[in-house]
């Protein structure tokens, strides 16, 4: 063997032997972090912010939409974020929150299935040291960090003037609710039924859809009809998704278009059925502003910020009462959306694209 070829033979094993050293000290070769290494600090010494988010599932369009925004904005404030989709169904949760809070997270940011069944789970993680947040959906009896949520009640009352509005000479109409263990439904509906006081709009039926499953609207509105004489002058639906069967429902009735439906949320097919003339109304909330906002309180409650002091950066003024007591309330403000105002709100906000909304208008 030559001595030119000794040595890069030799040169190779050298390296191997190097690069191998390498990975037994947690080293890769992209730089990515391996398990075994330590975990980043912040410039303050500090391990990284861990925050958990638990999501009910994510059938609902919106809520790939929260966590998307929620994500990015915790990450780019130095966050950690661990995602976790308990499919509706409670005990993962709840299960899903007790490996959370094994994994030793700073915050839990939940989106609850049920309002009284996390109770115990949340109580555990307070006794951990972990911040809790009730996001979109109350924690009844928790006593939780923060409640960020839409103003619920203005919500049902924005869906009852549209229906008002539609019918002024009064009416009866189907109530459609969402889930019974969601206690923003319980706000809706407290919100809606006050709006039609006085408005000789009567509820001749009301049901609700548990765990959200729209399909169940379909059928509501079959017994519905059965039970009134085929008779409707409008619905209210607890969000878009129920809406979309509600009017595929009258579709097959031949009543879609003459019956004012509304409903929440914005939806992209909403907002197409709107402009199509089969959807009266839903309610806009703005997704991105509250998913950034909690991912903002979340860090900021993780690094033990006050956020009731005048001084902080996003500041928390008013409280709500969970049963147990008053808890830090961030209340945001909804929007009601029809043909008139869908463009100015919908589409110039950025929410969805025109090519989009207009999809199916010639």
């Amino acid at each position: 063997m030559s001595t030119c070829r000794w040595l890069g033979r030799f040169g190779r094993i050298v390296a191997g032997l190097v690069l191998c050293c390498c990975f037994a000290g947690g080293c890769s070769a992209d730089g990515e972090k391996r398990a075994d290494q330590p975990q980043p600090v912040s410039e303050a010494g500090e391990e990284n912010i861990r925050i958990g988010i638990s999501f009910d599932s994510f059938v609902i369009e919106r809520w790939l939409r929260d966590r998307d925004v929620f994500v990015a904005t915790a990450q780019g404030l130095g966050a950690e974020v661990n995602v976790q989709n308990a499919n509706g169904d409670v005990e993962e949760q709840i299960s899903q929150i007790e490996y959370l809070i094994e994994k030793k997270m700073d915050v839990i940011t939940i989106i609850a299935i049920d309002a009284g069944a996390l109770t115990d789970v949340v109580k555990k993680a307070q006794q951990a040291g972990i911040r809790i947040i009730c996001y979109d959906r109350l924690i009844r009896n928790a006593g939780t960090d923060l409640y960020i949520s839409f103003d619920n009640r203005m919500v049902g009352t924005l869906m009852g003037q549209a229906l008002a509005d539609s019918l002024p000479d009064g009416g009866e109409i189907f109530q459609i609710q969402g889930s019974s263990s969601d206690y923003n439904v319980d706000l809706v509906r407290e919100g809606f039924e006050e709006a039609l006081k006085g408005t000789g709009i009567r509820i001749t039926y009301s049901t609700f859809c548990d765990n959200w499953l729209a399909e169940l609207a379909f059928d509501a509105v079959g017994e519905g009809l059965e039970q009134n004489g085929g008779k409707v002058d409008g619905i209210m639906c607890g969000n878009d998704d129920l809406a979309g069967q509600a009017i595929r429902a009258l579709t097959e009735k031949k009543m879609a278009g003459t019956i004012p439906v509304v409903a929440q949320d914005a939806e992209l097919s909403a907002c197409q059925r709107i402009v199509e003339g089969t959807q009266t109304m839903t309610v806009y909330k703005s997704v991105d502003k509250e998913a950034s906002a909690a991912a903002k309180l979340a860090v900021a409650l993780a690094k033990g910020e006050d956020i009731t002091d005048p001084e902080s950066p996003i500041l928390v003024t008013e409280t709500m009462n969970d049963g147990s007591g008053e808890i830090p309330y961030y209340p945001l403000e909804p929007v009601a959306v029809t043909k008139e105002n869908l463009d100015e709100v919908i589409i110039e906000g950025g929410f969805h694209q025109r090519e989009d909304v207009y999809l199916n208008i010639d």
